[in-house]
């Protein structure tokens, strides 16, 4: 459903909601649950938002119900946790296309794309300023090639001589809806072949889209984007050795009489989930961390 003037500015997270109704309905839930929170904001009294907004939250509840086994849905944390991955694993494969010199409208999408689900974090509270910095420039990224390419230009590739201060948005003739199917260019892929459209459908190989996240490959240690703003060099990746276990934790013994309250289990929940995001990337020693931390606080009742 299309919202109103009075809330463009949520359209493009409706889009990417409905995009992702049936690829991955979590994706869908957050983007429908960001557009109504900030909807809300923009204008809940006029008759024609408010019917909008409320047709929504219909549409939320329903999600909700069918999700009830999910805990995406169920947990915050875990919701966070695959919304920032999502979002983290497209704009890595935009990202490692952009650094190789392949520019097609796929990875203008991704980065487009990654950028909206960063915005869509906000519903879980503030973003971090790494979240932050890597959404302005995902998006600042997807309107420099874009118009590159409509002009005939080749862009930049990488982040060298990027200016954040002139991230391209909806005032300056970037709105994102040239990356829905059928925009005004078709963008070239390596060796000049044309990228398949910009709706995730069909394609293969280095140009091709990420038409499942969980399929793109992130090496090993790469958890989160590179330092794109300020350092055009290819992050290092971290060694895969496993961190040393506590002696005192190996046990996992509990030491006295340990009394945990129900916040304690609920950081501990959280710690078990964060390891379990960073194995999604390979990343054990994140990983072996977190589950340190969770054994602690389980066997002494401190962080």
């Amino acid at each position: 459903m299309a919202a109103p003037a009075q809330l463009k500015a949520v359209q493009h997270h409706l889009r990417t909601a409905q995009e992702h109704e049936k690829r991955d309905p979590v994706v869908a839930y957050y983007c429908r649950l960001y557009a109504m929170q900030t909807g809300m904001k923009l204008d809940s009294k006029t008759p024609e938002c408010r019917k909008f907004l409320v047709k929504l939250m219909d549409q939320l509840e329903s999600m909700k119900t069918e999700l009830s086994d999910n805990d995406s849905i169920t947990q915050e944390v875990v919701g966070n946790a695959h919304i920032e991955n999502y979002a983290l694993k497209m704009f890595l494969y935009a990202d490692n296309e952009d650094r190789a010199g392949r520019f097609h409208k796929n990875m203008i999408k991704s980065f487009y794309t990654a950028s909206l689900l960063l915005d869509v974090l906000s519903v879980f509270g503030e973003l971090s300023d790494e979240n932050m910095q890597h959404r302005k420039y995902a998006r600042w990224k997807a309107a420099y090639i874009h118009n590159c390419l409509k002009s005939g230009e080749t862009p930049e590739a990488g982040p060298t001589g990027v200016d954040l201060d002139q991230e391209a948005d909806e005032d300056e003739g970037f709105s994102g809806n040239a990356l829905s199917q059928g925009g005004s260019f078709r963008g070239e892929g390596a060796g000049g072949a044309t990228a398949p459209g910009i709706g995730f459908v069909g394609g293969s190989g280095p140009s091709g889209p990420p038409s499942n996240p969980s399929e793109v490959h992130v090496p090993p240690g790469a958890h989160a984007p590179a330092n794109t703003p300020a350092d055009s060099a290819k992050p290092v990746p971290m060694p895969r050795t496993a961190a040393a276990v506590e002696p005192d934790l190996s046990s996992g013994q509990r030491q006295g009489d340990v009394r945990l309250s129900a916040d304690d289990f609920t950081k501990a929940q959280k710690y078990c989930k964060y390891a379990g995001s960073a194995l999604q990337y390979e990343d054990v020693p994140t990983a072996v961390h977190n589950l340190q931390m969770a054994l602690k606080l389980l066997t002494t009742g401190k962080e």
